[in-house]
């Protein structure tokens, strides 16, 4: 049977293996508004294309740290705050990948580094001075999985 949102019709077990997901998480997507999949005669998910668009769009959007709340937004096009939340998303991209780079530099001096305790290198420490000091600010730890 094909689907009539795309070419593809998956079970729900085919997606999830797809995309290494537990078929529980999927069903919580669906009764969070996230995905609608159709439904076969007996009742059981069937997935098209644009079914699984949605669903590589939340995994791609979990592994970018959105929250599952801010993914709905994303994937309503008539959502009054989309703008709002895509724009803070956005900024809140642009922080981790600064403390990326500050965590890439810090690595690669601790690699090179001879010092037997990294932290007795004054180097080592000139690179945590804005989070020592306070100047960092507060960053986001990372939204669970």
């Amino acid at each position: 049977m094909k689907s009539s949102r795309g070419q593809l019709d998956w079970s729900i077990g085919e997606v999830g293996e797809r995309f290494g997901l537990e078929t529980h998480v999927l069903r919580h997507w669906e009764a969070m508004g996230l995905l609608a999949p159709e439904r076969d005669g007996a009742g059981r998910r069937r997935y098209g294309r644009d079914d699984v668009v949605r669903v590589a769009t939340v995994v791609r959007s979990r592994a970018a740290g959105m929250s599952l709340p801010q993914i709905a937004v994303l994937l309503d096009a008539d959502a009054p705050e989309r703008h709002r939340v895509l724009e803070g998303h956005i900024a809140d991209l642009d922080l981790r990948m600064e403390e990326m780079r500050r965590s890439r530099a810090m690595t690669e001096h601790a690699l090179r580094c001879r010092a037997h305790d990294i932290a007795t290198c004054p180097r080592f420490s000139a690179i945590l001075e804005d989070l020592i000091s306070g100047q960092a600010g507060t960053f986001p730890m990372p939204v669970p999985g």
